[in-house]
């Protein structure tokens, strides 16, 4: 395939995960496989995605910001929580070995299947109060080392993280979501960069699309879409999955 098409896909499937990612989340677990597909190694594809995922979360940050929606100083307290674990996380995936990291990746990508197969379809009543627990701080560390790792997913470990122990409604959740992913991204895309695992150009095509599909999502209102982009991405994750994991 000639490296144009490759660039069109890549700002197409880009669009794609920006969509899902406003309307569903989960958009990395598409984004990353491809580059990997495409013919980068497990580290650099996993380096090269974040650059995506820092610009669509910095437009994301400003979104909440315009609409006079954030809480930069409690958002900042937990994005720091987060650091120790995702400065790890990187520098333990710079140094994973391909093979593993992509059956690692299959696996984590069929374990999302499952999850969202079996997630709880009731409708939860959200809370006000700003009351915390004593294990959202080693909770936060754990999201960040995964986030640090492999980033696939990992908004939605935050998203049951900070309802369930931060007792926030779902936009203070989403608020706080992309800015503590906006801020681990930044020291762990710097390890990706120092060990050489970033390609500019996928990274920068692939924010492109990411940042086209999320303005897209986020003005969208589409009846019943959540559940057709909640069963397409099932479909696509999973083949994708078994694709890394070398079964057909």
């Amino acid at each position: 395939m000639q490296e144009w098409m490759k660039l069109i896909m890549l700002f197409a499937l880009g669009g794609v995960a920006g969509f899902i990612n406003v309307n569903a989340g989960g958009g990395s677990s598409l984004t990353l496989p491809m580059l990997i597909f495409m013919g980068l190694d497990g580290a650099l594809a996993n380096g090269t995605n974040r650059v995506a995922i820092a610009i669509q979360n910095l437009f994301a940050v400003s979104s909440f910001r315009k609409q006079k929606n954030h809480h930069f100083k409690l958002s900042g307290k937990l994005a720091l929580l987060t650091l120790p674990g995702a400065i790890l996380g990187a520098m333990l995936a710079v140094r994973l070995p391909h093979g593993w990291f992509q059956r690692i990746l299959g696996v984590i990508m069929i374990g999302i299947v499952i999850s969202m197969v079996f997630s709880s379809r009731k409708k939860k009543v959200w809370r006000e109060d700003e009351l915390t627990s004593p294990w959202l701080y080693p909770a936060l560390v754990a999201i960040g080392f995964y986030g640090g790792f492999i980033q696939v997913g990992v908004g939605f470990l935050f998203m049951a993280a900070l309802y369930h122990l931060l007792h926030v409604n779902l936009v203070k959740v989403n608020m706080h979501k992309v800015f503590i992913v906006l801020i681990y991204t930044l020291p762990a895309l710097g390890i990706f960069l120092i060990n050489g695992k970033v390609n500019w150009i996928y990274g920068l095509i692939l924010a492109g699309g990411t940042a086209l599909g999320g303005w897209w999502g986020a003005h969208a209102a589409v009846k019943g879409g959540e559940k057709m982009i909640r069963y397409v991405l099932m479909a696509a994750i999973f083949i994708m999955a078994v694709k890394l994991l070398g079964l057909f």
